[in-house]
């Protein structure tokens, strides 16, 4: 399996999780999951032989979605597990 391909499974697997804790009604976890699932895509995209002359914005929109999800995930540890 190339890496690329890896990133989408990735991506597949945690929109996957979202949408069933959108299901379960739990709108924190499934904005979590989805956002991190984007994350993969866009890194993925970023990889694309294709898109090269966008490649540093979709870097950039890697990293912020990256930054969202740790705050995101530091959140939900703080006010929903603890």
């Amino acid at each position: 399996m190339s890496s690329i391909l890896r990133q989408y499974a990735f991506a597949f697997i945690f929109i996957a999780v979202g949408v069933f804790q959108l299901v379960k009604h739990d709108l924190p976890e499934a904005s979590l999951y989805l956002l991190a699932g984007a994350a993969f895509i866009f890194n993925a995209l970023a990889g694309e032989p294709r898109l090269v002359k966008y490649k540093k914005m979709l870097a950039i929109i890697t990293w912020v979605l990256i930054a969202i999800v740790g705050v995101l995930f530091l959140y939900l540890l703080q006010f929903k597990y603890l």
